[in-house]
Order: structure tokens, then sequence, then C-alpha cells
């Protein structure tokens, strides 16, 4: 190809340029201990922005114990996990990445057992904690019924993302994206669902993304002006009476004329056990991302079983989205980048201690 793909042309944000679009989507790991991370994770993004990526980050990463999903789960609200994570986004930045960090609270999905143990609700005779959530409504059969938050609790978590936000810009992270997805804390506000409130956290759109609103406000107050700060949506639930594409629109559209959030990164789902998606094939959420990016007028993310080098250069160069976020497929191939690098026609570019895979 004489021009460079889409895929691997730089893309700034504020003050930050990545080298190319290709961002390693956030992936619990569920490998922490007490919130700290260790070799595991040092190891696993590592490989990845060794690999190519434009943009790393890490996984959710809590505001506070009883923020996180599992006991595993990633934390950042003390001087150690600071210090373990400006070692990791260290690391990041070194082997040409740009460190990002996705900031979190679990909500009512919080305590449970890991994945490969079931996601099961751990009781409090085994460690667990009662989670949190705007309406002590819990997230299926068997789940622990949470607690209702009372005003001076949101503004308590509130400051919590805020705190985080802080320890991140001191840790060198040079992106933030706010978690408002997958049926976590934010996402649970969003979603009528899980959000039956009655005041001023409740009801239509605007009362129902008022947390999420003054999170954004609390995390800019920590973030720099010149820093990019991303929002993950799921931008439906996939269930009858919940959250809406429509509704993902109107508030993306506020999110731009506010001026403060860079890019929307376009998931969906997670809000409910009865959610119901017609069809899981390759780029099946790519549309949310192209209906908010033209009619908001605000940057994406495509997300959803993007693995194809070609698949991702034909979602950028159409202009549906403006980054790609992968998972699975870097989770299988850290070295996904080079390789797609080969296919559109260009020499990757290795760290030179690689150098010799180019005969690979």
């Amino acid at each position: 190809m004489s021009a460079v793909p889409h895929l691997f042309q730089p893309v700034t944000f504020r003050s930050v340029t990545a080298r190319n679009r290709i961002t390693v989507s956030p992936m619990c790991q569920y490998s922490a201990e007490d919130g700290l991370g260790n070799d595991w994770h040092i190891q696993n993004l590592g490989a990845k922005a060794a690999g190519g990526a434009g943009i790393v980050f890490t996984e959710a990463t809590h505001v506070s114990a009883i923020g996180r999903i599992t006991p595993g789960c990633l934390g950042l609200w003390n001087d150690a996990q600071e210090a373990f994570l400006a070692r990791l986004a260290a690391l990041i930045s070194r082997l040409g990445a740009v460190p990002g960090i996705q900031i979190a609270h679990a909500g009512r999905k919080a305590s449970v057992t890991p994945p490969w143990e079931g996601n099961k609700p751990i009781p409090h005779a085994a460690g667990g904690w009662t989670p949190l959530a705007p309406s002590a409504i819990p997230f299926g059969e068997g789940y622990t019924i949470p607690e209702a938050l009372r005003p001076g609790q949101i503004a308590e978590i509130v400051g919590q993302f805020a705190a985080t936000a802080r320890l991140a810009r001191r840790a060198g992270f040079k992106i933030a994206e706010i978690h408002a997805a997958h049926g976590y804390l934010l996402h649970s506000f969003l979603s009528p669902l899980a959000n039956h409130r009655d005041d001023s956290y409740g009801g239509d759109l605007a009362g129902r993304s008022r947390a999420l609103m003054e999170v954004i406000d609390a995390v800019r107050g920590e973030w720099p002006a010149e820093l990019p700060l991303f929002v993950r949506l799921s931008c439906t639930d996939w269930v009858e009476g919940g959250f809406t594409l429509e509704e993902a629109v109107m508030l993306a559209k506020r999110l731009k004329a506010r001026g403060d959030v860079d890019l929307i990164d376009c998931s969906s789902g997670g809000a409910s056990p009865a959610q119901r998606i017609p069809s899981l094939h390759p780029g099946y959420q790519v549309p949310f991302a192209e209906r908010i990016r033209h009619e908001a007028g605000i940057a994406t993310g495509a997300v959803g079983l993007i693995r194809d080098p070609f698949h991702a250069e034909e979602i950028l160069g159409n202009g549906r989205a403006d980054l790609v976020f992968l998972a699975r497929a870097l989770l299988a191939d850290p070295a996904w980048p080079q390789r797609a690098a080969r296919s559109l026609g260009l020499t990757p570019e290795l760290p030179p201690q690689y150098q010799r895979a180019h005969l690979a």
C-alpha cells in the first residue's frame, strides 16, 4: 500500500499522541491481592506494549475495596498501589505505548468469585461484602441484595473517583477512562433496570446520568486539562425497558457539549442476566460507535470481536470509529499489531531485542 493504513496512523487527543489506533481494551485479570498488582500484571500488559499497540489500558482499577468486582481485582486507593501502577505505567511508556487507566466501581456486581470459579456471590462468612447500588435491586437471582446508596454515600464515592484519578496522574498515566458500562455502578445509575430512585439521581435520563456527571466533574478536577478523558458506555442493555442506544446518543451529545470528555468507548450490555444479543459476530457493536460518532460529533472507540486487521482497517477507514479496542485478539496474540502491520503491507516496528522476528 502506498499510503499508511488508517490502523497505523498516529492519533492525538489533547497533548497525547499514540503511535497507532490499536487500543488494548481493559481486561480484568482477577490476580491482585488487596487491590495490589504483581508480576502477572507487569508481564501481561508489558507484552502488549512490546507487541505494538498504541494505547494500553489497565484492567478496571477500582476506587475502593468494596468497589471491586472480586477480591482479586486491581485497585488504586493507597500508596502501595500507586507505586506498583507507576512501575506499570513507566514500562508501558518505555515500550512505546500510551499508558491508560480505567477507573471503576463495581456497584451491585461486586463481591463475586472470578469467572473461572463461576462469578458466584461471596457470602459474608467467606469474606464477601454488601454491594452498593442506586436501588436495592440485586443483579440477578441468587445475588446479594445491594445497599441503596444515600446521597451522602454517592458524594463519598464521587470523591473516591477523584482520589483515584489524582493517584493515577501521579503514577504517570496519560489517559483516564471512567467505567460507566457493563452493569457496574455508574451504568447501574444510567439503566432503568437497576435505578428505581425517585430523587434527583433517578427518573429521566438527566437524573439517571447525574452520578456520572458528578464523577466526570470530580475526575476532571484532578485530571489535567492537557490529558484526555474517555468514558466507556454500554450503549444498550439488550433488554426491553433498559438503557437504549437513543439515550446513549443523547448522553454522548451532552458529554460533547461539556467539552471535558474526549472519546466514548462504545460497548454494550452487562446490566441484566436477561439480556439477549441478537447475533454475536465480529463487529456487532461497531454500529454503536458509528452512530454516536456521527450524531454526537464526538470521537468513539469500536469494540466487539474485532480480530481481522482488514476489518479493523475498514472500521477506521470508513469513519465508523477513531480507535479500535481489542481484547480477545490480544489475549491470544500480544503481537497482533505487528502481524496486522505485515498484513496491511507495512514493516512492523519491533523492540530491538525482537528484531530477528522480522524473519519469522
